[in-house]
């Protein structure tokens, strides 16, 4: 391994040990405004996928209204995590080859031309609409993968060591609101077109139930989630080089020191100008042994959970129709007309993320500087085990039997606390750490790539859940899948095939190590190249 200049870390230690200030919080928005970005594309996309169907695949001959085809479905839903997986890989390579700042801005600007672009989505034929939604939507998901290494790697090489986790967690849980804005955009969009639209339902007027104005709606739906990302657009341009970056991987202490006083009102004095690196061994690389027996277990660890929590953490949006069917929150589609379905499955994705899934990414904001990233992860894995352990086991009972309004008998309320508490522990668990971790263990010069490679096996494990699941989820009898559906296992051994894979995740948390209160150079190991005493004094402000 390199040694670096002994003033390099003397920055560094000055950026560990800087108070909180403004910039922090400024930096938590910038990144922040991107994940609330990327959650509101990624997600918003659950609330209008049935009115898609009604629009361009409705068959009179059914009778019943029209449905997105498994493959359509699979595609539509699928693709942005597909683009995502890319972008992750691409941008978190990227990253440590240019620098964190110099492609950051342009993850934005892609998914800014790509929302709109789905909401322009062209042509009247089906076929049209949905291969163009499906090109648009893939780049979309290309530009939120780079998303994830660069925000998490600059909050990290920004943040102090105190409060790092908190900072981290606090981008991450805008994830949150965008999850919520989708659902509330949607909400208000649908409202307003059906207030100034008088549409029967689907029994009283098959056609006339999907108006020709409704094909708006999605699309401004989706248009708008541009809004938020151009509003940070300009500051994410301004935003200075991380002093990680800048002194471990271009070496250039001075630029580093200039650029942290400037933001962190630190003042550093004799910094050596040196824009080299003085070496006595080449740095190791990803694919070398010095890498494998340093960090190699790391990343099986970091990898892994991903993987494994993404699988249950996508495929639990599969269950919200049978969820939401059973208390009543929505009816069945022929009751409704395709505006009031959209506002339904809006309000009630709402719900879930305004009392389970928004309270769980703050709680770890709040906790894991405290109780430390390795207990919140091991904490989370249990608790969705045992919940999901508790919705499979005694599934009929909680859920009801079929009868006409739905689902008759069974504890509904319990069902659904149940339910939002698989998603409040994934949130307040590791949906976080997950993200977390990898930004933190990992060497400056590799530590976008590893987070990206971390990020992309959590969005295989989301394909695996989103398309798995919906497969498998399926009635096991003929007559009780979705049209154009095969026979599943169904949704109770579904809920026990998840409650495994979270136990899986919870045992794979034990090659995580715990990364509270410790220096990122100190988890790397990069402060062993930094021996000798340094000429650098440093002045706080």
């Amino acid at each position: 391994m390199g040694t670096t200049d002994p003033s390099s870390f003397e920055v560094l230690g000055a950026l560990d040990r800087a108070k909180t200030q403004w910039y922090h919080f400024t930096t938590i928005v910038i990144a922040g405004m991107g994940f609330f970005t990327d959650a509101y594309d990624l997600f918003c996309i659950s609330t209008v996928t049935k009115l898609l169907g009604r629009l361009y695949y409705y068959d009179p001959s059914t009778g019943k209204p029209g449905s997105l085809p498994p493959n359509v479905s699979a595609a539509v839903n699928g693709v942005a995590l597909c683009g995502t997986l890319c972008g992750q890989l691409f941008f978190g390579w990227l990253g440590d080859k240019l620098g964190r700042k110099k492609v950051y801005g342009y993850t934005l600007l892609l998914m800014i031309i790509t929302s709109i672009g789905s909401g322009l989505s062209f042509g009247h034929s089906a076929k049209g609409v949905i291969s163009t939604l499906c090109f648009f939507r893939f780049w979309l998901g290309f530009g939120i993968g780079g998303d994830y290494p660069l925000s998490a790697t600059i909050m990290s090489e920004y943040a102090n060591k105190k409060t790092r986790g908190a900072f981290i967690a606090a981008v991450f849980a805008m994830q949150g609101f965008g999850i919520l804005g989708g659902a509330t955009v949607s909400i208000v969009v649908s409202a307003a077109f059906r207030n100034a639209f008088n549409t029967p339902i689907f029994t009283v007027d098959p056609v006339g139930s999907t108006p020709p104005q409704a094909d708006y709606v999605w699309r401004i739906i989706f248009m708008l989630g541009a809004l938020p990302a151009a509003c940070t657009f300009y500051y994410r341009m301004k935003m200075p080089e991380t002093a990680r970056y800048t002194a471990l991987v271009a070496h250039n202490n001075k630029r580093a020191a200039l650029d942290m006083g400037r933001v962190l009102q630190v003042d550093f004095t004799n910094i050596n100008e040196s824009n080299t690196l003085t070496t006595t061994k080449q740095e190791y690389g990803l694919f070398t042994t010095q890498f494998a027996k340093r960090h190699g277990l790391q990343l099986l660890g970091t990898t892994s959970t991903w993987f494994l929590l993404d699988i249950a953490f996508y495929s639990q949006n599969l269950f919200q129709k049978d969820i939401f069917t059973a208390i009543g929150w929505l009816p069945s589609a022929k009751k409704m007309n395709a505006l009031e379905e959209v506002f339904r499955i809006s309000r009630a994705q709402a719900l879930i993320a305004l009392c389970s899934t928004v309270p769980g990414y703050w709680f770890t904001v709040a906790f894991i500087d405290i109780v430390g990233r390795w207990i919140i992860q091991l904490m989370g894995f249990f608790f969705m085990t045992l919940f999901m352990l508790i919705l499979a086991l005694d599934y009929y009972p909680l859920r009801g039997q079929p009868c006409p309004k739905g689902f008759c008998g069974g504890n509904h309320i319990t069902f659904v606390v149940l339910y939002a508490f698989t998603f409040f522990f994934a949130n307040f668990g590791p949906n976080a750490t997950t993200f977390i971790v990898p930004a933190e263990l990992f060497p400056a010069r590799l530590r976008s790539t590893c987070h990206g490679i971390s990020a992309a096996c959590g969005k295989a494990g989301a394909i695996v859940g989103a398309f798995g699941f919906l497969y498998a989820a399926q009635g096991q009898h003929p007559g009780e899948p979705d049209p154009g559906y095969p026979t599943g296992i169904g949704v109770k051994n579904s809920f026990i095939g998840l409650a495994v894979i979270n136990g899986l995740g919870f045992l794979m948390t034990f090659l995580v190590p715990e990364t509270k209160g410790r220096s990122l150079e100190d988890l790397s190991g990069e402060n062993e190249a930094a021996k000798e005493p340094s000429n650098t004094t440093v002045q706080s402000a």
